[in-house]
Order: structure tokens, then C-alpha cells, then sequence
């Protein structure tokens, strides 16, 4: 007796609601099978079977909320594993035993007729169709926009050729072609959202690019073919539940579940949008434009992204008692130091030395003495960080992100650039993954690249500090009772007051400032 468990829900994450059972007692599944559809607050979580056999018993019913690892089901694996047979193992188990070619001779007569519209997609070859579906997107990211398609129904691909790019609130996702054979139909154009797990396009394998391309015409026709299927996939109890309660029907809803059914925050959504969506016009109603004026105005939507940093900022400012504390650095010793080691510096380690590394280690110091920066708010608890995951803080043409380094605290200088090195140049190709812009437990930001004299950063939630760097200018400034030039660079520290009192901030940036006023203090750990 095998059973079945609830997975890992994802960071944050505790429980969840059982929305749909595919399966019965009694009912024989194989392995990976979905057995099941969980529902969270963020994404809706699929619980495939761990082995082969029988359904026996379904523990917690559509509805009820549990526990990460809680008891789900059981599942028989004795007289199970021998019945399946008949339907989806047939072709695994007696697949080593007859020879290679009659396993290919077979293949074509079996998909020939009435399997070919469902087992399509798996056909290794010949014109069956090959589903391109929508990639993973990360830890509690459930669903995309369609930004860009750089393929046309009928055009030729390679296999992992780009077909199109997905867009989602932090990164841009690259979707590459399944296998090598012509792009017959586009499912989700330019600007749809489709979930994760959803349909793109569909693809004919190589041998059947003759009939594929003048099959794209008649093709476009069906298009609309995926929205009778939504009225057999059944949506999620607790939506039906929310859609009585407000009076919506299935029409009024967007699905973002599978194959479109409705969850819990497609209601949501649809009833936010309905209530909020009069608001911005009552609390801040844009002026009458002269009509010269309007025909020489462009109004272009706001990105996924772009949405989610104002979102987030202003959730920011919302939520923390957030303040700033500046001060001022002499960058004189630094700036001898790298004009000194950075010809070795390169030779050695294959990359420039800059300014990130000395702020990343002297942030890491000042941490140690005033971990409360480093810390963040759970409820009423205030977690504190055995390490530094260093945020750094990236503009990218569309938009800005923040990758993190990962134990900062541990690396060397060396480690450290060659970490911010890589990551910049993945975040201006859009080629940051989600898992590598979570976790941060504390920011740096550097305007100074771009100018900036002087600004107040805002936290990246849930962090409760972020240092922001500025232009190195020089300026005249009294040493030893003499005025003299020197390179002057502006701190500034934001940070969340209700964890980090003004003695901590001040001391916090002190620490920096003695750190790379004197870089000695580093080696030293003074």
C-alpha cells in the first residue's frame, strides 16, 4: 500500500484546498497519472500518482483544506499494477521485449486512426501533431503573457529553435521548439495569458512538413476550438462556491487553471476588477487632452513586469515604516587600491575589478554587527539570517531586477564580481530564471552608474535594509585641518523602522564607510 501525499507548496506556502479529483476508488492508474488538483492561494498544484496500481481509498475530499505532506490518498499496488495494461502501460512493458523493428512497424498502424488526435503529440515521427506547451515559470508563478512569436504557421523549425517569448511579472521566458518539423498552428497569440502547463501552437514532426504547410490555411479555421472544451472540464469547487455567492457566471470569468477551468483567484480577479475598476477614474481622473495634442500621444499597455515593480513599490511603501539615513564616503583608498591590483586582478581571475566587491564585503561586515538589517518580519516574529544573500539591484531594458548572490558572505572578491559579472549579463538578455531573483536578504543599488547624486532607495519587500550608492564626484573636503580634493561618494540607507532603530541604521552605515575609507579593517575584521 502506497500513499499519497501533499507536496511542497512553494516558499511561504503552508496548506491548500482540494479542488478536483480525476480519479475514483477503485479506478486503476499508472505512474504519474494526475490523481488530483490542488488549490493554494497563488497556484493551482498537481499531485500525480507515485506508483502503478489501484485507487483504494481518497482520504481528504474536493473542499477540504490540508497540510503540506498530509495524507491525500492510497493507492494498492497489487492487483492494480497488472490491470492498466489494457490502456496506458501496454506500450511500456512489452516495449523491451519484441525486436526494434517490429516496435517501428507498429507504431504507424496504432496512431493511424482513432489515436492519432490524442496520442498525436507523443508520435516520435511521421505528421502527427506535437503540442508546444507552456514551460514551467517558476515558484508560484502561474500564469504568462504571450509577448512576441517569431515563427508563422507554415514556416520550418529546428529542433530548440526559439518559436516565442513569454513574459511573466519578473522574467522573460524563451519557449523552444519541442522537436524539428514546421510550426502548423499558433493557439496563444501575442498578448494572451495562458497558465503554465497550457497550449502554445502545435507542430508537425519533419516528415510531415510537406502536408503541414499547405494544411496552415484550413488550420486558422479551428482556432477557436479550445473554448467547447472548457465547457467539459468542470472548475474548481471553491470557484463555483465564490461565482454563486456574487451572481457571476462561467463567461464572466477568465480561467487560468487547466485546460481553462476556473480557480478560486480567477473569481477573485474577476470580481476585484468589476468593483476597483471605476476607482482610478473617481481618485485621480486623467485632465482633458486638447485634441492636437491627444492625436500626438502614443498609449502602449504597461508590461507584466512594469506592472509588478509598481505594484511591488508601492506595496512597499504601503507596508513598511520605512525611513533613510544618509552619510558620505571618501572612495580615495578604494579607488587606489583596484588602480593598483586590477591589471593582476584580471590576469588572475578573468574579470574586472570594480567597486560592487568592496561594498558587497563591507555590507557583509556591517551585517554582522547589526544583524536586525539583515532580518526581516514574519507575522510577529522577527527572523534573523546566519548569511547574506546579496541582492544587486539591475536595470534592464525592460525594467529593473534584482538577481541575488547566494552567501555572499563567504566569497571572495573574486567570487563576488565574477557572481555579478554573470548575473548583469543574464539580466540584460532577459535570461534570468525566478529561483535567481529569490531570496535576498538584504539589496544594494547602484544610480551612481547612471548619475544620480543623491536619492532615497525603497526596500524590496520582505528585506528590511538596501544601501544605495551614488556618483563619485570630487569635491573639496577638510583633512587633517587642510582642504583638500577629494572623491566624495553619498550613502544612503533605507531601511524598515520597525525592526531597525536609528542607532542600528547609523551604525550600520558607519561600519561601511569605515570599511572602505579603510579597506585594511576588512582583512583585519575590525
Amino acid at each position: 500500500m502506497s500513499e499519497v501525499r501533499v507536496p511542497t507548496l512553494g516558499e511561504s506556502v503552508s496548506e491548500a484546498t482540494v479542488a478536483t479529483w480525476f480519479k475514483q476508488p477503485g479506478d486503476t492508474v499508472a505512474v504519474d497519472d494526475m490523481l488530483c488538483e490542488l488549490e493554494t492561494d497563488k497556484v493551482t498544484v498537481e499531485v500525480p500518482s507515485p506508483v502503478a496500481g489501484t485507487l483504494s481509498e481518497i482520504v481528504a475530499a474536493e473542499g477540504d483544506t490540508v497540510a503540506v505532506d498530509a495524507l491525500l490518498a492510497k493507492i494498492s499496488e497489487g492487483a492494480g499494477a497488472t490491470a492498466p495494461k489494457e490502456a496506458k502501460p501496454a506500450p511500456e512493458k512489452p516495449a523491451p521485449q519484441p525486436e526494434p523493428a517490429a516496435v517501428l512497424q507498429s507504431a504507424p498502424e496504432a496512431s493511424a486512426a482513432p489515436s492519432q488526435p490524442d496520442n498525436g503529440p507523443m508520435a516520435p515521427a511521421g505528421d502527427a501533431p506535437v503540442d508546444v506547451m507552456v514551460p514551467a515559470l517558476g515558484e508560484s508563478v502561474a500564469e504568462a503573457t504571450v509577448s512576441t512569436w517569431f515563427k508563422q504557421p507554415g514556416e520550418a523549425v529546428s529542433a530548440d529553435e526559439m518559436l516565442c517569448e513569454l513574459e511573466t511579472d519578473k522574467v522573460s521566458v524563451e519557449v523552444p521548439a519541442p522537436i524539428s518539423g514546421v510550426l502548423q498552428e499558433i493557439l496563444a497569440v501575442e498578448g494572451d495569458t495562458v497558465a503554465a502547463g497550457g497550449r502554445l501552437a502545435v507542430m508537425t514532426a519533419a516528415g510531415g512538413a510537406a502536408m503541414a504547410a499547405p494544411a496552415t490555411p484550413a488550420a486558422d479555421a479551428p482556432a477557436p476550438a479550445p473554448a467547447p472544451a472548457r465547457a467539459d472540464v468542470e472548475n474548481a469547487p471553491s470557484a463555483n462556491k465564490m461565482m454563486a455567492e456574487h451572481g457571476l457566471s462561467g463567461d464572466q470569468v477568465q480561467g487560468s487553471g487547466r485546460d481553462g477551468r476556473v480557480m478560486k483567484e480567477d473569481v477573485q480577479k474577476a470580481l476585484a476588477a468589476t468593483t476597483a475598476a471605476p476607482a482610478p477614474m473617481a481618485q485621480a481622473p486623467r485632465a482633458p487632452v486638447p485634441a492636437d495634442d491627444a492625436a500626438r500621444e502614443e498609449r502602449v499597455k504597461m508590461t507584466r513586469l512594469r506592472q509588478t515593480i509598481a505594484r511591488r513599490l508601492k506595496d512597499s511603501q504601503n507596508t513598511a515604516a520605512m525611513l533613510t539615513t544618509y552619510n558620505e564616503v571618501d572612495m580615495t583608498e578604494v579607488m587606489a587600491i583596484r588602480n593598483e591590483y586590477k591589471d593582476l586582478f584580471l590576469k588572475k581571475h578573468g574579470v574586472k575589478l570594480g567597486f560592487m566587491s568592496f561594498f558587497a564585503k563591507a555590507c557583509c561586515h556591517a551585517l554582522k554587527e547589526v544583524p536586525e538589517v539583515n532580518a526581516e518580519i514574519d507575522g510577529t516574529d522577527i527572523v534573523y539570517k546566519n548569511y547574506v544573500h546579496m541582492g544587486i539591484a539591475a536595470g534592464t531594458p525592460t525594467g529593473l531586477v534584482v538577481p541575488v548572490i547566494r552567501d555572499a558572505d563567504s566569497m571572495s572578491f573574486a567570487e563576488i564580481e565574477k557572481a555579478i559579472a554573470a548575473k548583469g549579463a543574464r539580466a540584460r538578455d532577459g535570461k534570468l530564471s525566478m529561483a535567481e531573483m529569490q531570496g535576498g536578504s538584504f539589496t544594494i543599488s547602484n544610480g551612481g552608474v547612471y548619475g544620480s547624486l543623491m536619492s532615497s532607495p525603497i526596500l524590496n519587500p520582505p528585506q528590511s535594509g538596501i544601501l544605495g550608492m551614488h556618483k563619485i564626484q570630487n569635491r573639496p573636503m577638510v583633512v587633517d585641518g587642510e582642504i583638500k580634493i577629494r572623491p566624495m561618494m553619498y550613502l544612503a540607507l533605507s531601511y524598515d523602522h520597525r525592526i531597525v532603530d536609528g542607532k542600528g541604521a547609523v551604525t550600520f552605515l558607519v561600519r561601511v564607510k569605515e570599511a572602505l575609507e579603510d579597506p585594511r579593517r576588512l582583512l583585519m575584521d575590525l
